[in-house]
Formats: C-alpha cells, sequence, structure tokens
C-alpha cells in the first residue's frame, strides 16, 4: 500500500488532513518507544538542510534523525550558496531536486518557501519560517498527547505576540478538535487570513477558537498553557518597545491559577526566563518543555518517514 504522504511538502499544516496530522504523532510515539525498529527506513535517503535563521534545535534534530533512519543529511547555510547571491528560487528548487530527496529550510519568507515547494520535485519542509512552524506543533502535540492521553478536547491556551506558533496552534488545533485561546496586546493578534482558516476548520472538527486581548480570559481552565519570546528573530529592534506592551503577558502564578490544577506548560525554547514567562513556571513541575524539546527529534522522524517513504 502506498503511503499517501509520499512525496507531500509541509508548509503550514494546511496540507494535512486529521487522519494525517494523527497518523504523525502515532507514528512518533511509536518510533520513540522502539527507535531501532525504525533503522534504515530512509536508507540511501538524502535531506538537504537550508539555513537562514539561527538553529538549535531544528539543525539537530534533524540531522539526528535522517541519519538514525539510515540517511545522510547536506547542510547548507544560505548565504554560502547561489541562493545568497540572488540565484532565482526556480532554479535551486529543480537542481536540488535532482540531488537529494527531500529539502528542509528555516528561513523568514514564506513566499520563498512556497515557491521552493512549487518548483521542486520533491517534499519541502519548513522548519521554521516568519509565519508558521508547523514542526514545532507536531513535537508539542506529540507531548500533549504523552502527557494527556489524548488531543481532542483539550483547551491550550497560548498567551504572548500573535507569531509563527500562534499561528500553527491556530491550524493545528483546530484541524484536529482541540479547543485553541490566543490572548496578544491590541495589534500583535494573529494574521486574519490564518484565524479564517482556523474557524474553518473549527466548523468541522467542532473545536472552539479565541482571539483575544485578555490573558487572564484566555487562559481560564485550560489544559495547557504556552508562550514564546516577545520579539521573534528578526523583531529584536522592537525588544524593549515589546516588554513595555507584553508586560501584562507574562505567564507566571498569577495568571496559571486560572488554568486547571493539572495543566502542562510548553515553550519552544529558546525562552527569556523573567520575560515571556517566570521562573517558578519554566523550571516548575508543570513544565515539559525538555520533553518537547527532545519530541522535534521523533516527531520529525515520523514526517521524515511520511514525506520520503513509499510505504
Amino acid at each position: 500500500m502506498i503511503n499517501s504522504m509520499y512525496g507531500k511538502s509541509i508548509l503550514d499544516l494546511t496540507e494535512l488532513t486529521k487522519e494525517e496530522f494523527l497518523s504523525i504523532i502515532d507514528l512518533a510515539v511509536a518510533i520513540k518507544a522502539k527507535p531501532k525498529a525504525y533503522r534504515g527506513v530512509l536508507s540511501g535517503k538524502i535531506l538537504a538542510m537550508i539555513f537562514e535563521k539561527n538553529s538549535t534545535r531544528t539543525r539537530m534534530s534533524f540531522e539526528a534523525g535522517i541519519i538514525q533512519l539510515g540517511g545522510q543529511a547536506i547542510v547548507l547555510d544560505s548565504k554560502s550558496t547561489q541562493m545568497g547571491r540572488g540565484e532565482p528560487i526556480k532554479d535551486t528548487a529543480k537542481v536540488m531536486s535532482s540531488y537529494v530527496d527531500a529539502i528542509m529550510i528555516r528561513t523568514y519568507s514564506d513566499q520563498m518557501v512556497a515557491e521552493l515547494a512549487k518548483e521542486a520535485s520533491i517534499p519541502i519542509i519548513n522548519g521554521l519560517t516568519d509565519d508558521h512552524h508547523p514542526c514545532q506543533i507536531l513535537a508539542d502535540f506529540q507531548t500533549i498527547y504523552e502527557q494527556k492521553g489524548t488531543l481532542e478536547g483539550i483547551k491550550l491556551a497560548y498567551v504572548g505576540d500573535g507569531n509563527n506558533m500562534a499561528h500553527s496552534f491556530l491550524i493545528g488545533g483546530s484541524l484536529i478538535g482541540m479547543d485553541v485561546s490566543i490572548a496578544t496586546p491590541v495589534g500583535y493578534e494573529p494574521k486574519a487570513q490564518v484565524v479564517e482558516i482556523a474557524h474553518k476548520n473549527a466548523k468541522e472538527s467542532g473545536s472552539v477558537i479565541e482571539i483575544l486581548n485578555d490573558p487572564a480570559e484566555a487562559v481560564k481552565n485550560a489544559d495547557v498553557l504556552v508562550t514564546d519570546v516577545w520579539a521573534s528573530m528578526g523583531d529584536e529592534s522592537e525588544q524593549q518597545e515589546r516588554e513595555k506592551v507584553f508586560k501584562n503577558f507574562q505567564v507566571n502564578n498569577r495568571l496559571a491559577v486560572q488554568a486547571k490544577k493539572d495543566y502542562l506548560f510548553l515553550h519552544c525554547l529558546p525562552a527569556h526566563r523573567g520575560e515571556e514567562v517566570s521562573a517558578d513556571i519554566i523550571d516548575g513541575l508543570h513544565s515539559a518543555i525538555y520533553q518537547e524539546a527532545a519530541n522535534r527529534l521523533h516527531a520529525q522522524k515520523a514526517l521524515m518517514v511520511k514525506l520520503m517513504s513509499e510505504v
């Protein structure tokens, strides 16, 4: 039986059906439990990894993952390639498609990644862009599943900037039936087109989507609390201004009491303790940030198997 996801590109999770999304989570859990059973699954396969943004977890988890599955990685800094000198994306995509089996790219422009996927004949994986971070969501949802035993009917509250993480939680959560509440300062809400996608998904999955400006309201009765840095990569020049705007959006004990007593705290890292989250929360008993980070390896191994293996 041919794998229905074989050859797909994953740019922002809209490429996945609910069944496909959940199948990745199931496979990630299986790979984590018995990693030796999947050694060699991608033997002879090569993953090209292109980086325009700095990376720790994305690079290490993808590179270790493809090696553990029997394949190899070629790591490229875009500045050292012809892309950095202005070579058309079309040319890069078509040439690289003849050399490797898939491309993972971590960059700024979603439009550039979409063009790369359009012109390439191999899967393109979004390792992070300005508007989306699909691979992180797969790891986060694997972590939630492991901790809570389910994904449907869970309420996830995200507090902070309406950035790529907020966008990906909205799309992923609404797809599978998870309630998602996003709380941001006025003017920092998620993009309207992403919210529209989430509401459309929610009508089919039965999830509840809320876009709020009150953190306490968003966090009320939440099973999962999530935040992210206030100034994402590319927004560092706004750091001081954002510290003032977001000062009431820190995830701390005063806010967390609104959530369920057994809430789970997640953060994609790197984190700024004392800014978006207090140290006692991120280092406390409810935090699963290291399990979450470790699951990047397993979730991405599952994704690569789905995209790069015919069976």
